[in-house]
């Protein structure tokens, strides 16, 4: 697991756009912290310090510590608004968890092994990614900051699905949880041989080349 995330924010009670405008000006990101049983809270917190937890992977797929007025609460990023053409974070959700809560969470698959596996090192092969993060389902004390795949033993044709991953305990993946989890047992990683066709196309490329050069004339 990661160090602990803290960030600090402050109450606001002002609402509206007008509001939100003006807290930006201030060099201040307006958002909301909701759930756990309470009513939502307005909050602000420094633009600077966002962003710099943002460059984390770690933040979009863990527990952050929010301090208010000297309250901690627990919680996790549920949504987080850019703007459309400059560096600016316009607004943030954050939803308040207990240890015991069950939550839904996207994490990043981490591939582990590529520069060993048989089908890279010995036979030239390359490594298709079909997915990249993971939508799972587990308590909040369980949520992991990211999953391991080991693919130090894979193949040329070799491919792993979501059945094949190996969780932490208490992690369940959503799409496996449906009635019928096999229709649902997407393609994660596979191994394929590099395409004859892109060598070719060079070789051709090159023969084309060289048939286009001017001979060179006889003195």
């Amino acid at each position: 697991m990661s160090d602990i995330i803290n960030i600090q924010a402050a109450a606001r009670s002002d609402k509206g756009k007008g509001a939100s405008r003006r807290l930006r000006r201030e060099g201040l990101v307006p958002g909301v912290i909701y759930g756990g049983g309470k009513d939502p809270e307005m909050i602000s917190t420094p633009h600077n310090k966002l962003l710099q937890h943002l460059e984390q992977e770690a933040f979009y797929s863990s527990i952050v510590n929010v301090e208010i007025d000297g309250k901690v609460q627990r919680v996790i990023l549920k949504d987080l608004q850019r703007h459309p053409a400059k560096p600016f974070v316009l607004h943030l959700d954050l939803l308040r968890v207990a240890d015991t809560d069950r939550i839904k969470m996207n994490v990043p698959l981490h591939f582990i092994g590529e520069d060993v596996a048989p089908g890279v090192k010995t036979h030239g092969g390359t490594i298709s990614h079909a997915l990249v993060d993971l939508e799972i389902i587990c308590e909040a004390q369980n949520l992991p900051e990211y999953i391991d795949v080991d693919i130090s033993h894979m193949d040329i044709g070799d491919a792993l699905h979501l059945s094949d991953l190996t969780l932490p305990e208490g992690v369940e993946i959503v799409a496996l949880s449906h009635g019928d989890s096999h229709d649902h047992d997407e393609l994660v990683v596979s191994v394929h041989a590099k395409s004859s066709a892109t060598e070719e196309e060079t070789e051709e490329e090159t023969t084309e080349q060289a048939a286009e050069e001017p001979a060179a004339e006889e003195e």
